[in-house]
């Protein structure tokens, strides 16, 4: 054990250098801080967002946005730093900075509003008002949406159910209207309607869809129109029926097809018209409204000069008679029972015609040639017997016979100026009446003492039947020369009181 005493001395010097090196100060180099200027605004808008929450990753702190959207963070550790900006109803936005020691930085955030799990809101306040009645057949649909603002990117679906159907018609798809007009609907009818919303993500890569409540509304009930015509409008010729101011017209018929002379039933509970749909003409009748239109003829309704003109509803209403080339036919308005009344005599042909009940009955026909202007008038009994020559062959066309509402009077037109025309254009054509107890016409359109209202020079009269009151007309007017179209009248049965109804109509019908 000589040697302990060296091995202690050795050890207390390990101790003491120990004791030396704890004692001497540690040197930590100092962290460097700068300063960041931030600036957070609306992505869509570019206006500045208030009481917007910003942080730093390192940590520096919390911060919010001023009324102008400025915010000062400081001090931040130098180096790179996370900064991010919290909104409520705004997407989160965190960006990189690299900040410099004892530097300040300025940066600008744009917050997107946060609507990627938000759906929009359904619309509200319908027009019409839901469960509103006593629409018109095109009205405008409209609404607002709920909750929604600029920023939102909102598009609308509109679906329209009519009645009880289950199929929809689509009025509006993926539009930013907020209202559509919906067309062609029928009178008298509850229709259903439902908007549905979409709206953009702020991404953009997708819409989020709300359906909206289900609103209904009614139409008004057919109106109670006295007076049917026909209009061309583009190429297509249709019946309407309207009132007499003419502002409430309705189409009736609209078939591609062209309908003509329409009738009511006496009752009104029917019009009868014509139409070439099959390629000839037949008869046809509808309701009204213009609903449940059937063909009720196999033989056609034509002729000589006749394009479905030559037929007429029975005092009663249960039946009607028609022309068909030189044959005369009564048939029920359900399209049973046809019978063959008269043949024409040889080489002609029946046209136009009528049916009164007064004094036991009598049906008045128009007979022609192959030649438009080669006309007589001819009175029947009603079974198509005992024929009477009413008005001979006179140079000039003669058309249209009509009875009065009492039957002792028949209307008629005649070209008073005589022009034969082979291709049917009239100079002159002027309403008649003719009594059929005997007498002469009377000249009602170019009456001498209804001067100042007589007919216009240049124009024909045409078509004329009696008022329902028996005491005026309804007619056509129109230019000789048919470059313009033709109009309906009334006058009363001297010629006065002359009175427009309609432009660009003819074929009336007044009950």
């Amino acid at each position: 054990m000589k040697n302990a005493p060296r091995l202690l001395a050795v050890w207390g010097i390990f101790i003491a250098l120990l004791g030396l090196a704890a004692c001497e100060p540690v040197t930590v180099e100092p962290t460097s801080y700068g300063a960041l200027t931030v600036t957070v605004l609306d992505a869509s808008s570019g206006q500045p967002l208030p009481n917007v929450g910003v942080s730093t990753n390192p940590a520096s702190g919390s911060f919010v946005t001023d009324a102008l959207g400025h915010a000062t963070v400081t001090p931040v550790p130098a180096g790179t730093v996370a900064v991010s900006a919290r909104k409520s109803n705004y997407t989160t936005f965190t960006t990189n900075v690299t900040l410099t020691a004892g530097g300040t930085q300025a940066i600008t955030l744009l917050l997107d509003k946060s609507n990627a799990s938000t759906p929009p809101g359904a619309p509200n306040r319908p027009s019409p008002a839901n469960g509103a009645t006593g629409q018109p057949t095109e009205v405008t649909l409209s609404w607002h949406p709920t909750g929604a603002t600029k920023s939102d990117s909102l598009t609308y679906d509109v679906a329209l159910f009519e009645g009880t159907s289950t199929t929809s018609r689509a009025l509006l798809t993926g539009k930013r209207d907020s209202s559509v007009v919906a067309k062609g609907l029928r009178f008298g009818t509850t229709y259903f309607w439902q908007v549905t919303v979409h709206k953009l993500t702020s991404t953009g890569a997708a819409t989020i869809n709300t359906l909206g409540p289900v609103w209904s509304f009614q139409t008004l009930p057919f109106p109670d129109n006295r007076y049917l015509f026909v209009r061309t409008v583009n190429g297509s010729t249709d019946i309407y029926s309207s009132d007499a101011t003419g502002t409430g017209a309705v189409q009736l018929t609209q078939t591609g097809a062209v309908e003509a002379a329409p009738q009511f039933s006496p009752s009104r509970d029917l019009i009868a018209y014509t139409s070439n749909a099959s390629g000839q003409w037949q008869l046809y009748t509808m309701n009204p409204d213009g609903s449940g239109q059937r063909r009720i003829t196999t033989l056609s309704a034509e002729g000589y000069n006749n394009s479905g003109l030559g037929y007429r509803w029975s005092p009663d209403g249960a039946q009607l008679i028609y022309a068909h080339y030189d044959q005369l036919y009564r048939i029920n308005r359900d399209g049973t029972g046809q019978t063959l009344l008269a043949t024409a005599p040889g080489g002609r042909h029946f046209r136009e015609c009528d049916w009164t009940v007064q004094n036991g009955g009598r049906l008045v026909v128009q007979t022609m040639g192959s030649n438009i202007y080669d006309s007589e008038l001819y009175l029947y009994n009603v079974d198509g017997s005992n024929p009477q020559l009413l008005v001979g062959n006179l140079p000039g066309r003669v058309d249209s016979p009509s009875f009065s509402v009492d039957g002792l009077s028949v209307a008629y037109t005649h070209d008073a100026a005589g022009f034969n025309d082979a291709n049917g254009r009239q100079l002159d054509a002027r309403v008649y009446t003719l009594a059929l107890a005997g007498g002469l016409p009377l000249d009602v359109s170019g009456n001498p003492t209804a001067v100042g209202q007589n007919k216009p020079a240049g124009t024909n009269d045409l078509l004329p039947r009696y008022s329902p009151t028996g005491y005026g007309f309804i007619f056509v007017n129109s230019a000789n020369d048919d470059r313009s179209p033709p109009e309906v009248w009334t006058m009363d049965l001297t010629g006065r009181l002359r009175t427009r109804l309609f432009q660009n109509a003819t074929q009336p019908d007044w009950k």
